[in-house]
């Protein structure tokens, strides 16, 4: 049954709409009456603040998961991020994923099988269609900007499965709050060298070599298949934080 989720009103048959509430906020196509409207938007971004607040405040430490929502089940990176998922548990974090299929909701099944907290961060988009089963705490949101603010605060490191534009998304805005200082410095694993280390190549050789990054902006990422090593750094990096 075709269904769509807006925050946490759900839409289903005839009543499911084509467009999003980013969409609508930031296309400036159309008649100007939707100015008079912006105002009151702010209403409810203030409330999607409220209530992702409200339900994380007492999270404890936790990890993002990034990746692709397009991972299939039976794909290596599935199997990998259950793994991942539990693994993180073992070492006492809460799982932090966007909430959608593929790779994300392999990493909150392994959470949630391995008795952990699995968080799932969702967010109103025209092709997915919400939150996936193993989402323990599930916050929808209508907006990417408080969505993102919500992993960054929450999470203590992201680990980056393979994934698409918004993957790349997602490890881009923590790698730039990083280098500009908005956030405290956070570890940030890129899990899957035969994907991850052709986009790496062309950061050293040609926006490095250009001048537009320095060396501490790549050293910023660790790129590994070693789910061991992934979990390490993050268990180092709370030690970190609590000395």
């Amino acid at each position: 049954m075709r269904h769509k989720f807006k925050g946490p009103v759900i839409q289903r048959r005839d009543q499911v709409d084509g467009s999003t509430t980013d969409q609508r906020l930031l296309d400036s196509r159309g008649p100007s009456d939707w100015v008079h409207t912006d105002p009151w938007r702010v209403l409810r971004i203030q409330a999607e603040f409220v209530e992702g607040f409200g339900a994380l405040a007492e999270l404890g430490p936790a990890i993002g998961v990034f990746g692709s929502a397009r991972t299939p089940l039976d794909h290596p990176s599935y199997a990998q991020g259950e793994e991942l998922g539990r693994r993180l548990v073992d070492a006492g974090f809460a799982v932090m994923t966007g909430g959608g299929p593929g790779a994300m909701e392999a990493a909150n099944k392994g959470a949630s099988e391995a008795g952990g907290l699995s968080v799932g961060l969702g967010i109103e988009l025209p092709f997915e269609s919400g939150l996936n089963e193993w989402v323990d705490i599930g916050v929808n949101f209508r907006y990417f900007f408080a969505r993102k603010t919500m992993f960054v605060k929450y999470a203590q490191g992201f680990v980056v499965l393979p994934g698409g534009l918004g993957t790349l998304d997602e490890l881009f805005e923590a790698l730039t709050l990083v280098q500009t200082q908005k956030v405290t410095r956070f570890p940030v694993v890129l899990l899957g060298v035969d994907y991850w280390s052709g986009l790496l190549a062309w950061l050293r050789d040609t926006v490095l070599a250009d001048g537009k990054i320095s060396t501490a902006d790549l050293d910023m990422m660790v790129l590994t298949d070693d789910l061991d090593e992934a979990v390490d750094l993050m268990v180092r990096a709370r030690g970190e934080r609590a000395s």
